[in-house]
């Protein structure tokens, strides 16, 4: 993950741990995510978990390419 995304996450959150608590993992999976990345199962939970203020396209490019990829749908 990289770095402006990391900072992005610990000002919305506080700390790695707050984010494993709202996801209900332990500290140690998501300091993974912080070295590597975000597990492609835990992507959507993830930016649900930070109110989407993180998109699934920052988290993984890879999976969700275009910036919209992943959000929700807006209602109408």
């Amino acid at each position: 993950m990289n770095h402006n995304i990391q900072n992005k996450i610990i000002s919305l959150c506080g700390s790695q741990s707050e984010l494993a608590r709202r996801l209900g993992k332990n500290s140690q999976t998501v300091s993974v995510w912080f070295r590597t990345q975000v597990a492609s199962t835990e992507v959507l939970n993830a930016c649900r978990a930070l109110d989407w203020e993180v998109t699934p396209h920052e988290l993984r490019p890879d999976l969700y390419p275009n910036a919209t990829d992943g959000l929700p749908q807006k209602e109408a």
